[in-house]
């Protein structure tokens, strides 16, 4: 494992572990493929990335429809029967993804995510895919 990964992993670890009710953390490109995870077994987090994907790319669609807007989603929160979750863009090209018990502090949730795409967003980028192969 390189030093880039285990030193991310230990990040996600910090959010869910501060942040009490977090159930699952996420890191994932675009395009809906899994960068990294805590809490949850990979076929799980493959699922939640690849359903990120295309909620992401909806709430950019939505975006796109005000008038000052460049398209850019930045952040989705969902509350359902159970709780929450949480999708923020974190870099160019990744998102931030957590699903959370329904007695999570939002508040404390929101800000715990900013920190940390603020500490690590340059671990959370995903360049842009040509033919099939990362840039």
């Amino acid at each position: 494992m390189s030093q880039q990964r285990a030193d991310m992993d230990w990040m996600l670890k910090d959010l869910a572990e501060g942040v009490p009710q977090t159930r699952h953390v996420i890191v994932l490109s675009a395009d809906g493929l899994r960068m990294a995870q805590h809490g949850t077994e990979t076929d799980t987090a493959d699922r939640l990335a690849a359903a990120c994907a295309g909620l992401q790319s909806l709430a950019g669609a939505v975006a796109a429809e005000l008038p000052h807007s460049q398209g850019r989603m930045r952040l989705v929160v969902i509350e359902m029967d159970g709780g929450f979750f949480y999708l923020m863009a974190a870099g160019a090209g990744a998102y931030l993804a957590v699903l959370a018990d329904e007695g999570v502090d939002a508040g404390l949730m929101g800000q715990r995510m900013r920190d940390l795409v603020a500490r690590i967003g340059e671990h959370l980028s995903s360049p842009p895919r040509s033919e099939g192969r990362t840039a």
